[in-house]
């Protein structure tokens, strides 16, 4: 009784109780990079790879909370962004400009008006800069238009975390790093026209249909030629896997996998 009683879930999100990890550290991966990792749940449970959402998003302990610590396996997808230059330009150039202008202005009006016809090399011009207070500057700008914008309901706590010094620094510098350079990609396609390496992987894909960060557009396209993942969409959700409405279509798929 105890045991189960354990992992009862949030009645809103369904998101399971808060674990600590058992073992934390960075693997090395070439000669300039690491990657921090973490270990939790059952060390003899089936294991699961949890990869945070995108370049730059970083991890957050509230993400162990998907999953069952007793059993995890199998792919699941969600808030599909597949780095493509339409996708780049509705959130960066224009697009979901027309959705948040409120917030849209402090990220638009930070770049001078000479500039504004690529906001994605003006705000890189700027993150990569030799003086630490304008990469600062930027960093808050580019950041918080996406926490501003990552929630359905606005959520004030949530956007403000995406403002903090260290997490907007590391956030805003390594996605505009990667979309600058394409996402190291060797065709605007070839997610898309790859997909055929994991269509034999049982696989979820959750959308929230409000999601102006990564649009349903994109799942959609990746449902259309990955057919056999099935697409769950939640109608009230925006971005954030936290939108409750997210949270439970994840959970539900972890479960599902779980047996």
């Amino acid at each position: 009784m105890l045991a189960s009683m354990a992992f009862l879930k949030d009645p809103s999100t369904w998101l399971y109780p808060p674990v600590e990890a058992y073992n934390t550290g960075r693997l090395r991966v070439s000669e300039l990079h690491e990657l921090y990792f973490e270990e939790s749940g059952n060390p003899a449970g089936k294991p699961v790879v949890f990869l945070h959402g995108g370049p730059g998003g970083g991890s957050d302990a509230k993400q162990r909370r998907f999953f069952n610590p007793e059993k995890v396996t199998e792919l699941v997808l969600r808030g599909i962004f597949l780095l493509r230059k339409q996708e780049i330009d509705w959130f960066y150039q224009r697009g979901a400009s027309a959705i948040y202008p409120d917030v849209w202005e402090a990220y638009w009006e930070h770049i001078p008006e000479a500039e504004r016809g690529d906001m994605l090399a003006a705000y890189y011009k700027r993150l990569t800069s030799e003086d630490a207070s304008v990469r600062l500057a930027a960093a808050k700008r580019w950041s918080g238009w996406e926490g501003a914008t990552s929630k359905l309901v606005p959520d004030a706590s949530f956007a403000g975390h995406y403002e903090e010094d260290e997490f907007a620094l590391a956030f805003a510098r390594i996605e505009a790093h990667y979309f600058v350079n394409k996402g190291f990609l060797e065709t605007d396609d070839q997610l898309l026209r790859n997909v055929g390496r994991i269509r034999h992987i049982q696989a979820v894909i959750v959308q929230g249909r409000y999601d102006v960060v990564c649009p349903m557009e994109s799942a959609w396209a990746l449902h259309r030629v990955w057919p056999e993942a099935e697409l769950v969409v939640t109608a009230d959700s925006g971005h954030s896997a936290f939108d409750a409405p997210n949270s439970r279509a994840l959970v539900a798929a972890t479960d599902k996998f779980a047996g």
